[in-house]
């Protein structure tokens, strides 16, 4: 074990990739509209039912999440990881890379076959260093209706899957 007193960049960066994440892909409706993935989706409140994530404000998708009424959720599942490379990838037009979407209420992007999806109203943002937190309020769901389907992990700097118990 290595023992540090002082967190900078390095030893944070390593310190999180030991933390396992659901890999999300969240979208936002736009001209163009605006996807990415996330791994820092989280819940944050049950009543009233709360979500949030956060994102660099230097991500291409910042400008339209800073924007953004409503957004969605898609949690992916262990094969859709070629969808999450898709929405990570840098300078392409991720939706026609992707091409398995509808447009959702208010324009929100909606991607296919997800292992679960939330369409969510923004209540809050709160800037938090070089991210923003966004705080999101879920009006409508929808899981998938495959209970053997596993979601998509994201852990020490690459995806990986679940293993059920026997």
């Amino acid at each position: 074990m290595t023992v540090s007193s002082i967190v900078d960049a390095g030893l944070f960066r390593t310190l999180l990739r030991r933390h396992a994440a659901a890999v999300v892909v969240i979208t936002a409706p736009g001209e163009p509209p605006a996807g990415f993935t996330a791994t820092s989706f989280t819940s944050v409140s049950l009543d009233p039912p709360l979500v949030s994530f956060c994102l660099a404000h230097t991500a291409s998708a910042w400008p339209a999440v800073a924007d953004a009424e409503v957004v969605a959720v898609h949690v992916l599942t262990e094969e859709q990881e070629h969808v999450a490379r898709t929405f990570s990838t840098r300078g392409i037009d991720r939706f026609a890379a992707h091409g398995d979407w509808e447009p959702g209420p208010e324009g929100v992007p909606l991607l296919a076959r997800v292992l679960a999806r939330l369409v969510c109203r923004v209540v809050g943002r709160v800037q938090a260093g070089d991210h923003t937190i966004v705080l999101a309020s879920p009006e409508t769901g929808v899981v998938h209706d495959d209970h053997a389907a596993t979601p998509l992990v994201y852990h020490d700097g690459s995806y990986t899957h679940l293993r059920r118990a026997a």
